[in-house]
């Protein structure tokens, strides 16, 4: 009967929908039933117990075949998205719920998707078994057979072997398919031949096109012109992560001064012609891949000490006028290579599409899960971001396995200098900074007025940091000074602060920069080692005070550094404060001797400093830097380690010193940085080349090492050898003077500034400096 209700018009759309749904799921199903069974003669079973989907290796009709799969998997489709959109017509409907569960049997859409799903695996079955029938009919046809013998090539030994692996394995991973891969002999050789170079060129085979023969053509490069207008930048790094937002609020708090720091070198550089740079950036430590352990803890006191360089890096790169592509994820990694789908098995075809990449330990382990053998062919244009540095013996990954320098990082069989470190500690790497915000005279002057000179500034934004052992020393500055932090909390003061600290809580990077502006000390618990803080503090007029290491810090004795790819010991927390800033910026004391603290907090109290920024750490020292380094490291510190072979007197004594220089009347081969800049000591034994050049004021160069590695520098130096041998050791070249027996390197892959022996004493390639800027020689601009 009919209802006039509003109520009775739902049921009746209700029951009508009911039985639309009811008719479709039923037309769908038998007319399934029709085409399987009408299709039987298609398709035959291996054997008896065979499900009757399965498709047999055999196939007969091939094109016929292929259309059926293509007609029942259309079907199943158009059948599943018809249920789909009625289902959402009306979810909450009892009528029409309780109509089809009577109707559906138990699991009827799942198993229609599941057929849909082998009908799909059918499909691509038969594309494969096709295309290795067409290319066998095309092998008889043609009579090329022999063509694709497996060749027996001296000059290819790996070849029989890499063929073997193929026919074993080559539908393990989908690249080999998109290579044209097809479980033939002749897909076999051309693909080792053409996109991988195990196997000669087959000589049947158009050679004109291949990657390899690409990779040779000439690049016309443009002027790099530099960039003041960052919109761009900060549009290319994108958002939705906090560590993203952090890195762009501080790109823009610091682009007046970029834009001045770009103005002043390029007047600097005059007219000088700048190649712009095709570079790849992948901050490989903020991929969700790899966890992305920081971003959630920007705003909890987090470390910012890796953000805040690669922020620096991004814009130092672009205000250089380089062209840039950001990769913050796997995916916009493999996309900007241009990776083959799959696993990573296949390399990459065709010239790399940039001349340099910038990333981390984090991505170099993704490109080389995703760009397979492309990254030893490609690995000279990679610089890895490595905040405490990597030194060759851990880098070599044969002999650091054999030698017990294997670590969790480290072993890339990289050049050393291809790593690029937060400071200047390790100089077998290349120094890459970052920047410190720079005061102009005006805030300078208000800086010193407004001094509060009891006022103390804890270096700890974590709670944990305040832990155990620090009562003592805090109990001294209390009764001297007005402590205060900035420690993280939620919702109640951490309990670890004591109750005479003003907590100020976690501050922004502007506020935080206020307070440091006012007050007189800065002072650290010893933890973090190494960051930007203590920087910041004393440009801003503050005296960093920092504790003293007794016994120094190392992976031999300390939980931070073990596992990191250095012997380097640590003897503060800050040891580039100590070493380049010191005294009365930077006071280093024992912590545990209460009188050595307590006199040095009345010393701080009597001081009056001026804020102090190193040129290295200001915006212009560090395009300087980067531009240095890009325009001059193409080649020497990444590709060409070759060994020097000379013969005649290639050094003369330096005047007033134990050094020697390169001779003025020998040609100089081509090097950077020059050979101008060069100066051979001997250390002594049980001393570091980092030791032995830093104590005649001089830094170890390794780019030098293979100039140096040679009869002519021990001579030069009136070293007596009984023996010259040549051997693989990163303390070489050395020499004893007791047994009078030299030692050369034979692999410039450990050639190190950082190996110490107590039996022989160094070569050591020292070379001189720009004030201010320890990256550079005097000549190296």
């Amino acid at each position: 009967a009919f209802d006039p209700s509003p109520g009775g018009a739902v049921s009746c759309r209700r029951a009508a929908l009911g039985t639309r749904q009811i008719f479709v799921v039923g037309v769908g199903f038998f007319s399934l039933c029709f085409l399987m069974t009408s299709l039987g003669g298609q398709f035959s079973a291996k054997r008896l117990g065979d499900s009757p989907f399965t498709i047999r290796t055999e196939v007969l009709g091939g094109m016929e075949s292929r259309g059926v799969l293509r007609k029942i998997s259309d079907m199943l489709e158009v059948i599943l998205k018809r249920m789909d959109s009625l289902s959402k017509l009306d979810n909450s409907s009892r009528s029409l719920h309780f109509i089809t569960h009577r109707f559906q049997p138990a699991g009827l859409v799942e198993r229609i998707q599941a057929i849909a799903q082998n009908v799909s695996n059918m499909a691509v079955r038969v594309e494969q078994i096709l295309q290795s029938s067409m290319v066998h009919t095309r092998v008889v046809r043609d009579g090329t057979s022999s063509q694709c013998d497996i060749p027996r090539d001296n000059r290819y030994p790996e070849c029989p072997g890499k063929v073997d692996w193929m026919r074993a394995r080559w539908t393990s991973d989908p690249c080999y398919a998109f290579y044209g891969v097809d479980g033939s002999d002749c897909s076999f050789l051309i693909y080792l031949s053409e996109v991988e170079w195990f196997c000669p060129p087959l000589p049947w085979r158009n050679q004109s096109t291949l990657p390899w023969q690409r990779l040779s053509l000439p690049l016309l490069r443009a002027a790099a012109a530099f960039r003041t207008d960052l919109s761009m930048l900060l549009d290319q790094i994108g958002g939705g992560k906090e560590s993203l937002s952090f890195m762009k609020r501080r790109i823009r708090r610091l682009s007046q001064q970029w834009a001045t720091a770009a103005s002043r070198l390029e007047a600097k550089l005059g007219q000088r012609w700048r190649d712009q740079n095709k570079i790849l950036i992948h901050v490989g430590f903020l991929t969700e891949e790899s966890g992305d352990v920081f971003s959630p803890k920007v705003l909890k006191g987090g470390p910012l000490g890796e953000m805040v360089q690669w922020a620096d890096i991004l814009t130092a790169l672009h205000v250089l006028g380089h062209n840039l592509k950001i990769s913050m994820s796997v995916k916009d990694l493999q996309g900007f290579l241009g990776v083959p789908p799959g696993r990573g098995s296949c390399p990459l075809t065709g010239p790399l599409p940039f001349d340099l990449i910038y990333t981390d330990y984090h991505g170099l382990q993704q490109m080389k899960q995703h760009m397979g053998l492309s990254l030893k062919k490609h690995k000279c244009h990679i610089r890895v971001i490595d905040t405490f540095g990597t030194e060759p013996a851990y880098n070599h990954e044969e002999y650091a396995t054999l030698h017990g320098y294997r670590t969790n990082w480290g072993y890339w069989n990289l050049n050393s200098r291809q790593y690029m470190t937060m400071f200047p500690h390790t100089p077998d790497n290349s120094f890459m900074g970052f920047v410190s915000e720079e005061l102009n005279a005006t805030e300078k002057r208000s800086i010193q007025q407004n001094k509060v000179n009891n006022m103390a500034v804890v270096y700890g934004k974590e709670a944990s940091m305040w832990k155990q052992g620090k009562e003592s020393f805090l109990e001294i500055l209390h009764r001297y000074m007005e402590v205060h932090g900035t420690v993280y909390y939620e919702t109640q003061r951490p309990p670890e602060v004591p109750a005479y600290v003003k907590n100020h809580g976690l501050l922004p990077q502007h506020e935080l920069q206020q307070l440091l502006r006012k007050a007189k000390l800065f002072i650290g618990f010893g933890f973090p080692y190494e960051g930007p803080a203590p920087l910041e503090a004393v440009a801003n007029g503050c005296i960093f005070l920092q504790p003293k290491f007794q016994p120094p810090h190392s992976s031999l004795n300390h939980e931070f550094f073990r596992g990191k790819p250095t012997s380097r010991e640590v003897f503060s927390q800050h040891p580039y404060a100590e070493q380049y800033i010191g005294r009365p910026h930077v006071m280093t004391v024992d912590y545990n001797n209460s009188l050595e603290f307590e006199s040095a907090i009345k010393e701080i109290m009597r001081s009056k400093v001026q804020p102090y920024l190193p040129y290295e750490y200001t915006c212009e020292g560090m395009l300087e830097r980067v531009h240095a380094y890009i325009q001059n490291q193409v080649t020497i510190p990444s590709c060409d380690s070759n060994l020097l072979t000379t013969t005649g007197p290639l050094f003369v004594p330096l005047q007033n010193s134990t050094a020697l220089v390169w001779a003025s009347d020998v040609r100089a081969p081509t090097a950077w940085p020059p050979l101008s800049s060069l100066r051979l000591l001997a250390s002594q034994e049980g001393q570091s080349c980092v030791e032995a050049c830093g104590l005649t004021g001089f830094i170890c160069e390794p780019a030098h090492f293979r100039f140096i590695n040679n009869k002519e520098a021990l001579r030069g130096l009136e070293v007596q050898c009984e023996v010259v041998d040549s051997e693989i050791n990163h303390i070489l070249p050395a020499f004893s003077v007791m047994r009078r027996e030299c030692g050369l390197q034979r692999d410039p892959l450990l050639f190190s500034c950082a190996g110490h022996s107590p039996k022989y004493r160094r070569l050591c390639p020292c070379r001189d400096f720009r004030r201010g800027q320890v990256a550079l020689c005097r000549d190296c601009l």
